[in-house]
């Protein structure tokens, strides 16, 4: 048992415990219905109280803590939640694709207020940081660097994106939980200030690759319209106008982080890159 997992169970409480991930931007730890996470080296103290305290108040959207932020010995900041079921894998045909929707557009209407930039571009730029450090790639790591060059600075992390509501930053359907009121979003250590197109990014991305059904993303985005959504409006508007940029620079962020791995790449991964070649070649174009 790592240091910092034998920190967190004393947090939970002593019995047995659980480790539900342990990563370097992030180990949690479940005991019962309580669960502890550990942030990741260097996050800032005061914007992760902020967006705690984000949390805390989106009721129905957001899970709400326990307690915390506080801090380990050693350094990291640790957060306490109740315990949510996660969505099962084994069971795709039931995934919450309208839910997650209406949840995201509850989201994006939410006041902002003072609150740090969404760090999603940020991520996408590490992802591009880890590639580029990577001895060699080929032609498959010149498709994504060429992908990611024809994105607007914003997308790449330099400067502020263009809309200013309240996001998630990093929405995928395991940032979901189910608790006795239904499905909530988890994990606020991307949330903030910025584009919300960005949290429809990673399903649209999905979608272009044919890995996500044509009925689930019209379930996706009828869902988030039908609630309101900011990103994308109902009626005729198209929604690619305001999903091209992010979905884009979310495909150039996960094939990085495929291929930084340094492993065989597996069909989804595979698909990722695939869009990377086209995208870059239309920019060539």
């Amino acid at each position: 048992m790592s240091g910092i997992v034998s920190q967190l169970v004393d947090v939970v409480g002593r019995g047995e415990a659980v480790v539900l991930a342990d990563r370097d931007d992030g180990t949690v730890v479940r005991r019962g219905p309580v669960v502890a996470k550990a942030h990741a080296t260097g996050v800032d103290p005061g914007e992760l109280a902020v967006r705690v305290g984000v949390a805390a108040q989106c009721e129905g959207v957001l899970l709400p803590p326990l307690r915390g932020p506080e801090v380990l010995p050693g350094g990291r900041m640790v957060t306490v939640w109740p315990y949510g079921e996660p969505v099962s894998p084994e069971e795709p045909e039931a995934a919450p694709w309208a839910e997650a929707g209406a949840l995201l557009a509850r989201l994006h209407a939410v006041a902002p207020g003072p609150l740090p930039p969404m760090r999603g571009p940020a991520k996408a730029a590490r992802a591009v940081a880890r590639l580029r450090a990577m001895d060699g790639g080929g032609a498959a790591a010149e498709a994504v660097l060429r992908a990611w060059a024809a994105l607007p600075g914003w997308a790449r992390g330099e400067g502020a994106a263009p809309e200013g509501a309240l996001c998630h930053g990093d929405f995928h359907l395991g940032q979901l939980v189910r608790r006795a009121t239904g499905w909530l979003l988890i994990d606020v250590d991307d949330l903030g200030l910025g584009d919300p197109a960005w949290d429809l990014a990673r399903p649209a991305a999905w979608y272009a690759a044919g890995l996500l059904a044509p009925e689930d993303w019209a379930r996706f985005l009828e869902a988030y319209r039908a609630a309101g959504g900011s990103a994308v409006r109902g009626g005729q508007e198209d929604p690619w106008a305001r999903l091209d940029v992010p979905a884009r620079a979310l495909t150039v962020q996960m094939s990085a982080l495929a291929l930084a791995k340094g492993r065989p790449l597996d069909e989804a991964q595979e698909a990722m890159v695939e869009s990377c070649v086209r995208i870059a070649r239309l920019a060539a174009a």
